[in-house]
Protein backbone atom coordinates (compact mmCIF):
# COMPACT_ATOMS: atom_id res chain seq x y z
CA UNK A 1 0.00 0.00 0.00
CA UNK A 2 1.68 3.39 -0.92
CA UNK A 3 1.27 6.48 1.32
CA UNK A 4 -0.22 9.36 -0.75
CA UNK A 5 0.39 12.93 1.35
CA UNK A 6 0.13 14.59 -1.12
CA UNK A 7 -3.72 15.25 -1.69
CA UNK A 8 -4.18 15.57 1.98
CA UNK A 9 -5.13 19.29 2.53
CA UNK A 10 -6.95 18.70 6.39
CA UNK A 11 -5.03 16.96 8.91
CA UNK A 12 -7.64 15.77 12.13
CA UNK A 13 -5.79 15.17 14.97
CA UNK A 14 -7.32 13.06 18.47
CA UNK A 15 -5.87 14.91 21.45
CA UNK A 16 -5.47 12.02 24.55
CA UNK A 17 -2.93 9.41 23.23
CA UNK A 18 -1.67 11.31 20.02
CA UNK A 19 -0.55 14.86 21.41
CA UNK A 20 -0.39 13.49 24.90
CA UNK A 21 1.27 9.67 26.16
CA UNK A 22 -2.50 8.94 26.97
CA UNK A 23 -1.84 9.44 30.95
CA UNK A 24 -3.35 11.82 32.97
CA UNK A 25 -2.04 13.35 36.57
CA UNK A 26 -4.39 14.16 38.89
CA UNK A 27 -4.11 16.47 41.75
CA UNK A 28 -5.62 15.88 45.01
CA UNK A 29 -8.45 18.78 43.96
CA UNK A 30 -9.19 16.63 41.05
CA UNK A 31 -7.40 19.04 38.37
CA UNK A 32 -6.23 16.91 35.83
CA UNK A 33 -3.00 17.59 33.72
CA UNK A 34 -1.31 16.00 30.97
CA UNK A 35 2.18 15.71 29.11
CA UNK A 36 2.72 17.14 25.67
CA UNK A 37 5.73 17.37 23.11
CA UNK A 38 7.15 20.62 22.57
CA UNK A 39 8.42 19.76 19.22
CA UNK A 40 4.76 19.28 18.04
CA UNK A 41 3.95 23.08 18.09
CA UNK A 42 7.29 23.38 15.38
CA UNK A 43 5.75 20.56 13.08
CA UNK A 44 2.22 21.61 13.23
CA UNK A 45 3.03 25.53 12.12
CA UNK A 46 4.97 24.06 9.33
CA UNK A 47 1.88 22.65 7.65
CA UNK A 48 -0.25 26.12 8.43
CA UNK A 49 2.64 28.01 6.75
CA UNK A 50 1.54 25.46 3.53
CA UNK A 51 -1.91 26.24 3.53
CA UNK A 52 -3.13 22.98 5.01
CA UNK A 53 -5.87 23.11 7.70
CA UNK A 54 -5.66 21.68 11.34
CA UNK A 55 -7.99 20.97 14.02
CA UNK A 56 -8.24 18.57 16.98
CA UNK A 57 -11.15 16.83 17.13
CA UNK A 58 -11.46 15.27 20.99
CA UNK A 59 -14.57 13.09 23.11
CA UNK A 60 -12.21 14.48 26.23
CA UNK A 61 -14.72 16.31 28.31
CA UNK A 62 -11.21 18.17 30.27
CA UNK A 63 -10.30 21.71 29.22
CA UNK A 64 -6.95 20.65 28.89
CA UNK A 65 -7.36 20.63 25.42
CA UNK A 66 -8.80 23.36 24.69
CA UNK A 67 -6.23 25.18 26.27
CA UNK A 68 -3.69 23.11 24.61
CA UNK A 69 -5.20 24.12 21.51
CA UNK A 70 -5.72 27.35 22.13
CA UNK A 71 -2.00 27.93 22.72
CA UNK A 72 -1.10 26.00 19.55
CA UNK A 73 -3.64 27.90 17.49
CA UNK A 74 -5.63 25.27 16.23
CA UNK A 75 -9.00 24.99 15.52
CA UNK A 76 -10.68 22.73 18.45
CA UNK A 77 -14.08 20.42 19.25
CA UNK A 78 -13.71 18.65 22.21
CA UNK A 79 -16.51 16.78 24.14
CA UNK A 80 -17.52 15.30 21.00
CA UNK A 81 -19.97 12.27 21.00
CA UNK A 82 -20.00 11.36 17.44
CA UNK A 83 -16.38 12.80 15.93
CA UNK A 84 -17.60 11.58 12.27
CA UNK A 85 -20.75 13.40 12.44
CA UNK A 86 -18.51 16.32 12.97
CA UNK A 87 -15.56 15.76 11.04
CA UNK A 88 -18.34 15.06 7.88
CA UNK A 89 -19.53 18.41 8.68
CA UNK A 90 -16.60 20.13 8.96
CA UNK A 91 -14.64 18.70 5.66
CA UNK A 92 -18.25 19.88 3.73
CA UNK A 93 -17.70 23.10 5.06
CA UNK A 94 -14.36 23.43 3.52
CA UNK A 95 -15.63 22.15 0.02
CA UNK A 96 -13.14 19.30 0.69
CA UNK A 97 -14.01 15.30 0.14
CA UNK A 98 -12.54 13.10 2.78
CA UNK A 99 -10.05 11.15 0.57
CA UNK A 100 -8.24 15.01 1.06
CA UNK A 101 -8.36 14.59 4.52
CA UNK A 102 -5.81 12.73 7.27
CA UNK A 103 -7.06 11.21 11.33
CA UNK A 104 -4.63 10.76 13.31
CA UNK A 105 -5.86 8.78 16.13
CA UNK A 106 -4.93 5.92 19.05
CA UNK A 107 -7.86 4.54 20.25
CA UNK A 108 -11.43 2.62 19.01
CA UNK A 109 -13.36 6.18 19.52
CA UNK A 110 -11.41 6.86 16.59
CA UNK A 111 -12.38 4.04 14.32
CA UNK A 112 -14.98 5.61 12.53
CA UNK A 113 -13.12 8.23 11.59
CA UNK A 114 -10.03 6.20 10.66
CA UNK A 115 -12.21 4.31 8.19
CA UNK A 116 -13.72 7.47 6.55
CA UNK A 117 -10.99 9.40 5.48
CA UNK A 118 -8.14 8.85 2.33
CA UNK A 119 -4.96 9.04 4.74
CA UNK A 120 -5.99 7.07 8.35
CA UNK A 121 -3.18 7.22 10.66
CA UNK A 122 -2.28 5.64 14.39
CA UNK A 123 0.30 6.87 16.80
CA UNK A 124 3.23 4.06 17.01
CA UNK A 125 1.48 2.97 20.87
CA UNK A 126 -2.51 2.75 19.35
CA UNK A 127 -4.75 0.48 20.92
CA UNK A 128 -4.30 -3.04 19.04
CA UNK A 129 -7.63 -2.90 17.82
CA UNK A 130 -7.08 0.09 14.84
CA UNK A 131 -4.14 -0.77 14.26
CA UNK A 132 -5.56 -2.36 11.33
CA UNK A 133 -7.05 0.17 9.87
CA UNK A 134 -3.87 2.96 9.57
CA UNK A 135 -2.01 3.30 6.71
CA UNK A 136 0.52 4.91 8.71
CA UNK A 137 1.87 3.91 11.65
CA UNK A 138 4.14 6.58 13.33
CA UNK A 139 7.61 5.26 14.52
CA UNK A 140 6.61 7.59 17.51
CA UNK A 141 4.60 6.80 20.34
CA UNK A 142 1.53 9.44 20.94
CA UNK A 143 3.06 12.13 22.86
CA UNK A 144 6.31 11.61 22.04
CA UNK A 145 6.33 13.68 18.94
CA UNK A 146 4.40 11.86 16.79
CA UNK A 147 2.36 14.89 15.70
CA UNK A 148 5.55 15.85 14.80
CA UNK A 149 6.58 12.95 12.57
CA UNK A 150 3.71 13.02 10.64
CA UNK A 151 3.79 16.96 10.34
CA UNK A 152 7.21 16.61 8.80
CA UNK A 153 6.39 13.93 6.69
CA UNK A 154 3.32 15.99 5.03
CA UNK A 155 5.43 19.45 4.76
CA UNK A 156 8.18 17.72 3.26
CA UNK A 157 5.73 16.21 0.41
CA UNK A 158 4.01 19.40 -0.06
CA UNK A 159 7.24 21.39 -0.30
CA UNK A 160 8.83 19.03 -2.83
CA UNK A 161 5.51 19.48 -4.84
CA UNK A 162 6.13 23.07 -5.18
CA UNK A 163 9.55 22.85 -6.03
Amino acid sequence: MTLDFSKIKFVVFDFDGVFTNNLVMVSEKGEESVVCNRSDGIGLSKLKNIGIDLMILSTEVNGVVKKRAEKLKIYCVNACEDKLNKLEEEVQKKFLTMEEVAFMGNDINDLECLKSVGLPIVVADAHKDVLGYAKYTTKNKGGCGAVREVCDMIAAVKVIENV
